[in-house]
């Protein structure tokens, strides 16, 4: 059933994204911690699993009706570009340092402002493309840094996963603007992790295997950040443009720093401080003037 929606200010549905990434920064660090341990096809697979049994109680206990034809049609398109866009990001995360990793994802929220153009009709505003811009400038010159400090072959590959991964997720932020329109956090956070378990258990037989006692913490730690990071960015995409709430995205890499280097002891280098300096000017121009826009209905709490 839906209900009218209060508008919100685009600075509220901003930061309530940039909860959700802080939120799924920390999960990348447990997540990257059982991929080197056991892959990242099983990683992905069990927090998956994990995600369903964590969500799927309240989902029923809430009594919600079952998502109609198009918000499955949604779930499903999106859990399948989401689990490519995970494997291939935990895969090569378990290869390079952490800042890097994520510096090389933000290239998607860049390519999502063109998305957003041609499939959602946004009109994309000259602060959009000027902070995007400025960010991008940042992002070369961490990968920069990055790519002449670590050289092996290991490394290559895994930057050219997580490169992969980004067009992947990029198309994915477009479909959760489109997901948040027609469902409620909860229910794009439960079968998003539905379709990507789904999906993952085809090939488990080949490429996973059972957890051991020992991750299961993780595992079940990983499932609770993700799905608090799902659906908070979720929340905050039924509420503003994609265009608007890309550049948060940026703000991923000082979590990524700081945790890279507390939990493996990844350094920091003075191209990736430049660039960091130069990614948050690019998201405080990109957001600085814009209205959220106020959609007519979500569903109900």
């Amino acid at each position: 059933m839906a209900s009218a929606m209060k508008p919100v200010s685009a600075t509220l549905a901003f930061t309530v994204a940039a909860i959700g990434i802080a939120t799924y920064s920390t999960m990348d660090v447990l997540m990257k911690s059982l991929s080197i341990a056991s892959g990242a096809y099983s990683a992905v697979l069990w927090r998956s699993a994990a995600g369903v049994v964590l969500l799927g109680p309240v989902f029923v206990a809430r009594r919600r009706p079952w998502p109609g034809r198009a918000a499955l049609r949604l779930h499903a398109l999106r859990g399948a570009t989401a689990g490519i866009s995970v494997v291939l990001f935990f895969w090569g995360l378990a290869r390079v340092p952490m800042a890097q990793g994520v510096a090389l994802t933000f290239l998607a929220p860049l390519i999502a402002l063109y998305f957003a153009a041609a499939l959602l009709g946004e009109t994309i505003r000259r602060g959009a493309i000027l902070g995007s811009i400025v960010a991008s400038a940042g992002v070369l010159v961490i990968a920069a840094g990055e790519v002449q400090a670590h050289a092996s072959t290991a490394h290559v590959l895994g930057s050219i996963a997580i490169f992969a991964a980004s067009i992947f997720y990029a198309y994915s932020l477009i479909l959760l603007r489109q997901q948040a329109q027609v469902a409620d956090p909860l229910e794009v956070a439960l079968f998003t992790s539905i379709v990507l378990g789904a999906l993952l258990l085809i090939g488990a037989p080949w490429f996973s295997g059972l957890p051991t006692v020992a991750q299961w913490p993780k595992i079940g730690a990983a499932a609770v950040l993700g799905s608090v990071s799902a659906m908070a960015l979720a929340w905050a995409y039924g509420r503003a443009e994609a265009q608007v709430l890309a550049p948060v995205e940026y703000t991923a890499f000082l979590w990524s720093a700081l945790l890279g280097w507390w939990v493996f002891g990844e350094t920091v280098s003075l191209y990736t401080t430049l660039g960091a300096a130069l990614i948050i000017a690019g998201c405080v121009a990109a957001v600085r003037g814009h209205a959220a826009p106020a959609p007519q209905t979500e569903a109900a709490a």
